[in-house]
């Protein structure tokens, strides 16, 4: 049994010491927060888990294995780096830091301890992702072209990150996933509406290799919560709705034909085909439930995490590279792929 500590016990924490106290190859052994109100949730809920406003009890703590960070952003890389330098498996709420140098830094140390180092970026595990990877690498869409998502609601405002922070991190974890996609530049357009605080709305383009282009709009502001994606690929496309009770996930056989012209490019004819649609059988297990028995086996066995810290800093590179984009009015931002060199 994994022995486990929760740093956090606001929004996500307790589902994180849920899943943790549940998954069966996990315990909880204690829970920290600076509030003490969260404390006395947590041991109301949680009886016989320690509670403690030091964090850095349970990370120097020798019987805890394994912590897991739910804290806001800025302070991620300093209790990672922390559990990871005491010897503990990590597991961080995304995003996995507030800069790509902390990533890389908290990776380097991670393989230099041989411990689990791994990001929550949850939408991973969900039966509707998966199963959409799975298609994906069947080929039944054929060549991606297109990835484009509207994830909106009003609230919940954050005070540490803006929106892209908050929401477009899913988005651009499943495009990771799904679809492998390595972007190469990216434009964002934001603003805020509410005086001296982070941009609530969001328009993001990014650019992967080949053809492929993903369009992400953010939005804390919206009258209704949508969370709605299209995939468009040259053979078959998906709308993936999460706000769906069932049938979150709809193939539709619908494309177009091209056949060019004899004389000239420009005379070639556009053929539209509309086929069948059909919603294929989703695992429902809850996701995190799932990311934590991944998180088990990869401290158990070695394995390599599905959202390791090198995921987690692909996904901090594109956000970076977007927040500078919004800062500069949409001006596109090439993205560098190429490891750094950190200093000790």
């Amino acid at each position: 049994m994994i022995k486990t500590a929760v740093i956090g016990y606001g929004y996500w924490g307790p589902n994180l010491v849920r899943n943790f106290s549940e998954s069966g190859r996990t315990t909880v052994v204690g829970v920290s927060d600076l509030r003490e109100d969260r404390l006395v949730a947590a041991q109301r809920r949680f009886p016989g888990v320690q509670a403690t406003q030091d964090a850095a009890s349970l990370i120097h703590d020798p019987g805890v294995d394994a912590v897991a960070i739910s804290t806001p952003v800025f302070a991620h890389y300093d209790l990672a780096m922390a559990a990871l330098k005491a010897g503990k498996h990590v597991l961080v709420e995304k995003p996995i830091t507030a800069t790509s140098e902390q990533a890389m830094r908290l990776i380097d140390e991670a393989a230099k301890r041989n411990l689990t180092l791994m990001v929550d970026h949850t939408f991973v595990y969900t039966g509707a992702v998966r199963k959409i990877r799975e298609l994906v690498q069947k080929g039944d869409l054929g060549d991606i072209l297109y990835y484009d998502s509207v994830r909106v609601n009003l609230g919940l405002f954050q005070r540490d990150v803006d929106v892209i922070w908050d929401l477009a991190v899913h988005d651009l974890s499943i495009m990771n996933y799904v679809l492998d996609c390595k972007a190469m530049a990216v434009t964002a357009s934001g603003m805020s509406h509410v005086t001296g605080g982070p941009e609530n709305i969001a328009y993001l383009t990014v650019f992967c290799g080949g053809n492929l282009l993903g369009h992400i709009n953010v939005n804390w502001l919206s009258p209704v919560k949508l969370r709605r994606t299209l995939i468009g690929g040259a053979s078959r496309m998906i709308v993936y709705d999460d706000m769906e009770n069932s049938e979150k996930v709809k193939v539709y056989d619908k494309g177009i034909t091209v056949t060019n012209g004899p004389e000239s490019t420009y005379q070639a004819m556009i053929g539209y085909r509309s086929g069948d649609m059909y919603a294929p059988q989703l695992e429902v297990t809850e996701a995190l439930g799932v990311e934590i028995r991944h998180f088990a086996d990869c401290i158990e066995n070695g394995a390599k995490p599905i959202t390791g810290g090198e995921a987690g800093l692909a996904v901090v590179q594109v956000l970076e590279a977007a927040t500078l984009s919004m800062r500069n009015r949409g001006q596109l931002v090439e993205i560098n792929h190429e490891p750094a060199i950190v200093a000790a």
